[in-house]
């Protein structure tokens, strides 16, 4: 009955998870980044998979074990792995469904024209690294659908670090005397009452 499964930071052990087995049938996501893996050789068939993460680890081919076993898979991201060149990509070509790829941080990235080869060579896929062909972003709406958000956050994470506007609106607060941070200190127990009923 298991969608969605995150083994991030899991050590795995000869390229394989203790217990990732085909007996997850109805897994749809399925989250293995920073689990040392080096190979899928032991990727059980998972043929309800769309979402496939598998980032910071230390692959560096037989990825087309994904089109046997996760036929049906919609993003896969494999960025910070150890993949150098376009014939290893190649092998993503049987994912038909394949619409967004993922290969941040990998050396191919540093290849001539690395965008325009692999729209080439993967005419399936709308999105390279967030981006499509013409330099667009994914819309939020179709990572929330297809890919859960989870690449959004990142960015989301950043944008926010970025822009000082949410700091400013602090101190503007924290000037304007103590009505306004009465009212932060009320905004602090809201939430820590809401997280406790969660926790319950």
């Amino acid at each position: 009955k298991v969608t969605e499964l995150v083994l991030d930071n899991c050590r795995s052990s000869n390229g394989e998870i203790e217990g990732l087995n085909d007996s997850f049938k109805e897994l749809k996501f399925l989250s293995m980044a920073n689990v040392e893996l080096t190979s899928l050789a032991k990727l059980p068939t998972l043929s309800k998979l769309r979402k496939l993460e598998l980032s910071d680890n230390i692959i560096s081919g037989g990825l087309e074990v994904l089109a046997e076993r996760c036929p049906n898979l919609t993003y896969l991201n494999l960025s910070g792995n150890k993949i150098k060149d376009l014939g290893t990509v190649e092998a993503l070509q049987n994912l038909k469904n394949l619409k967004s790829l993922d290969l941040f941080n990998c050396e191919i990235t540093n290849l001539e024209d690395y965008r325009d080869s692999i729209f080439e060579l993967l005419q399936q896929i709308t999105y390279l690294d967030g981006f499509d062909q013409e330099d667009n972003e994914a819309p939020d709406s179709e990572d929330d659908d297809d890919e859960e958000g989870d690449e959004d956050d990142d960015d989301e994470d950043e944008d926010e670090a970025g822009p000082p506007g949410e700091y400013e609106e602090e101190d503007d607060e924290d000037d304007g005397g103590s009505d306004l941070g009465e009212g932060e200190e009320e905004e602090e127990v809201g939430l820590s009452y809401l997280m406790k009923e969660e926790i319950q």
